[in-house]
């Protein structure tokens, strides 16, 4: 069984369960199947804003599908988000990519 069947049938257990959730937009990412994992990642974030990690992936992913203005409003929501959990470090990376890309 693929990663994606895997983690499809993990899902029908636990559909919210964020971990998974991310883990299969991070397959469909691989798998090229973009607008799937976009729709996961922005899924995500809408229903838990504080799910940090997907901010990073989402910003990515936008920048490669050609959507940098997308992507930097993604990493603004990540970098209040991180800053509003006290996750430093995330916060840290967010605004780098954020930097580099807006420059």
């Amino acid at each position: 069984m693929d990663r994606i069947a895997r983690i499809h049938q993990l899902l029908q257990v636990t559909p919210k369960d964020n971990f998974l959730r991310h883990a299969l937009a991070l397959e469909y990412s691989k798998a090229g199947e973009l607008a799937k994992a976009r729709q996961l990642f922005e899924d995500i974030l809408t229903e838990f804003p504080d799910y940090i990690g997907s901010y990073y992936h989402l910003g990515k992913l936008l920048e490669a599908m050609g959507e940098p203005a997308l992507a930097l409003e993604w990493y603004a929501k990540g970098m209040i988000a991180a800053r509003k959990v006290g996750d430093l470090h995330a916060y840290s990376e967010l605004q780098s990519v954020h930097d580099e890309l807006a420059y």
